[in-house]
């Protein structure tokens, strides 16, 4: 007998939740979609019966349903306006999204202690369009530099790539930074280059043709796309020199503040 209550009382929660209903589900949006969180809760059980529904953002509550079937969201400025809870199913809209939307959300039912659906949210921002700078070498060279750069990027990863073949990456995890990929080719190599920034969702992309982008040996300040920008090998050199120069003059700051301290000890070490 006990052990046919247990399975009624099994199939009962199937009934109303589902057999996912310990389940964890992962939802990937980007900033400005809407999302719903669906609870797979049967309209058949809610009609007509009483109980009272809560969704929860990192452990606070900011959508409920009441046993009167009043419903009603926080009032808090996070989610302000972009909330909408349908009665009947008990599923979640969460409109225009935002990054700070990140983050993991529960349905929990009350009446008899009927709950668990959660969801992991993550939002992406748009990713911005790489930017690639050639530094080109002298004419008698046969080879040049290429530099790509992305602008405060998070969960995302930078790829150098030769035709379909990645060669290099790097990946950037919450953190918004900017991120930077150099990369080494010849001037007679006849493929062409793509830098790739990608998350889960979207990807932006900037191409470069080594014949006719990597370098001019007249000046290649132009190539027909505003995402490619030329550094002459002066311009290159004049850059390595100041960085040089900036390295030189930190490290002579520090010599004199040690040789500062040391003076001023000894000559204090002389009075006493």
């Amino acid at each position: 007998m006990a052990h046919a209550v247990v399975v009624i009382f099994l199939c009962h929660l199937i009934g109303v939740f589902g057999a996912d209903a310990d389940e964890v589900k992962t939802v990937l949006a980007k900033e400005g979609d809407s999302v719903t969180l669906n609870s797979n809760l049967n309209p058949d059980f809610t009609e007509g019966q009483r109980y009272n529904l809560e969704w929860l953002f990192t452990g606070v509550v900011i959508a409920t349903i009441d046993t009167s079937q009043q419903i009603s969201y926080d009032s808090a400025e996070r989610f302000r306006d972009r909330l909408q809870l349908d009665h009947q199913t008990g599923s979640l809209t969460i409109k225009n999204m935002k990054t700070t939307d990140s983050g993991l959300y529960r349905l929990e039912m009350t009446e008899k202690q009927l709950l668990r659906k959660s969801f992991s949210v993550t939002v992406y921002a748009p990713l911005p369009i790489p930017v690639i700078t050639r530094y080109c070498p002298s004419s008698s060279s046969g080879s040049g530099s290429l530099l790509c750069t992305v602008m405060n990027v998070s969960r995302a990863t930078l790829s150098w790539y030769k035709g379909m073949s990645v060669l290099t990456n790097i990946s950037v995890s919450d953190l918004s930074i900017s991120l930077s990929l150099h990369l080494d080719v010849e001037y007679q190599d006849k493929n062409t280059y793509s830098c790739v920034i990608n998350n889960p969702i979207s990807n932006q992309t900037t191409h470069l043709d080594i014949i006719t982008q990597l370098c001019s040996h007249t000046h290649a300040s132009t190539t027909g796309s505003d995402n490619i920008v030329s550094c002459g090998s002066a311009e290159a050199v004049i850059r390595l020199v100041v960085s040089a120069l900036m390295g030189v003059a930190a490290v002579a700051a520090v010599v004199v503040l040690i040789f500062d301290i040391r003076s001023r000890k000894v000559e204090h070490e002389r009075r006493n």
